[in-house]
């Protein structure tokens, strides 16, 4: 029987309880979605902080388990046939939804539109809003021809106001608490980092404002968000 210690990832990152979901990750946009996910489903986990610096993320223990070398990653050693690795946000969130048996859905309509919306934030929001951070605040930001600036701003633009149209009336995305929001709630957080809100005419989406504020207000999340805490 595979133990987790047959992980090659361990022996960088050792696992202190080896019986709990042991997460490996980075307090960024999409490493909280899967800490903020287990603080919500109430599922037991170790947090390993895995920095983004190729020393980490491209060390041959973390590329054993993620190949693709991003954040975040798990292991689950009481998976559905025994321990297993998983990576991918996405992925993870829906795993994570199916064994706990929460926030995927609480319908089969409802399941159905959270991973909807949980697919529009892995195609588009996150992507956009990744490379509009680049150009607009880190080492894109010095290159003189703005037409990538620009190309990415105007998606995060289009972006917004598609969620803004779906807020209405609604406190959440579905209209109940899921997945979805824990993955679309971070990366639109994201602007006010990379400074960039006032760009992107923030006060003109006074839905997205306030679903940040009540997202923000919640206790899994205010957790969630520093977990694993940044390096001191």
């Amino acid at each position: 029987m595979t133990v987790l210690a047959d992980f090659p990832i361990d022996q960088k990152w050792t696992a202190q309880n080896p019986d709990v979901i042991q997460l490996y990750s980075f307090p960024t946009p999409k490493g909280v979605k899967v800490s903020i996910a287990l603080e919500e489903m109430g599922l037991e986990y170790e947090a390993h902080l895995v920095t983004l610096l190729d020393a980490d993320v491209k060390s041959p223990e973390f590329l054993s388990l993620n190949p693709n070398n991003k954040i975040p990653a798990i292991i689950d050693p009481n998976g559905p046939d025994g321990p297993m690795g998983l990576f991918e946000s996405g992925a993870i969130l829906l795993y994570l939804a199916e064994k706990s048996g929460k926030l995927g859905g609480s319908t089969p309509a409802l399941k159905a539109q959270t991973t909807q919306w949980l697919m529009f934030q892995m195609s588009g929001l996150g992507p956009m809003f990744g490379q509009m951070g680049f150009f607009y605040k880190f080492a894109g930001s010095e290159w003189e021809d703005r037409r990538s600036l620009q190309r990415y701003m105007d998606e995060a633009k289009r972006l917004m106001a598609v969620v803004e149209a779906q807020l209405e009336g609604k406190e959440w995305i579905t209209g109940e608490y899921s997945i979805a929001d824990i993955a679309i709630a971070p990366w639109l957080r994201a602007t006010g980092f990379y400074g960039v809100r006032d760009a992107l005419n923030w006060d003109a989406h006074p839905n997205i404002a306030a679903y940040i504020e009540r997202f923000e207000a919640r206790p899994a999340v205010i957790k969630g968000l520093n977990t694993p805490a940044r390096p001191t």
